[in-house]
């Protein structure tokens, strides 16, 4: 059956810009600042969330004020690449709430990580538990230096 694509306007591009911006606005408010009536508003966002456009709201926290100030990237290669061990490498990440994001990717290398801890001693920990549960043969983690820009939730068990 062939999924009936939605059509946006620039009304709908206006709302998904400002909603981006500030998700904690109320429809009254996000309907002033795209010009439109609350009702119609309301409508076209219920539909942006049905078609799946809008997949979730969510709020950007502070890493160092809860805790997890070191962001990292890890690049991992591995020498099985059968269906089995990617999902039991996918289980491992879904379950780590330092992990915000990972990617199988294309090149020299299999996967990419970007997790979040309190210090290169978390770390090790965060390191220690993903080795010792999967067999990999290259990990080669890179520290980032500044946060630019950041629109993913972290953990919060650090608190």
């Amino acid at each position: 059956m062939k999924r009936k694509q939605l059509t946006m306007d620039s009304i709908d591009l206006r709302i998904l810009a400002v909603v981006q911006a500030d998700a904690s606005l109320s429809q009254t408010e996000l309907a002033e600042r795209v010009g439109i009536s609350s009702t119609a508003c309301s409508r076209r966002v219920q539909s942006l969330v049905e078609e799946g456009i809008i997949r979730r709201r969510v709020a950007l926290l502070s890493h160092e004020k809860l805790n997890v100030g070191v962001t990292v990237f890890v690049a991992v290669r591995t020498n099985r690449h059968s269906s089995a061990s990617l999902e039991q490498f996918q289980k491992l990440l879904n379950d780590l709430p330092e992990v915000l994001e990972y990617y199988r990717i294309a090149g020299h290398v299999d996967y990419l990580i970007k997790a979040v801890v309190p210090d290169i001693a978390a770390y090790d920990t965060l390191y220690q538990r993903i080795v010792s549960r999967v067999e990999l043969t290259e990990v080669t983690s890179m520290f980032a230096m500044q946060q630019i820009k950041e629109t993913t939730a972290i953990p919060l068990n650090y608190v």
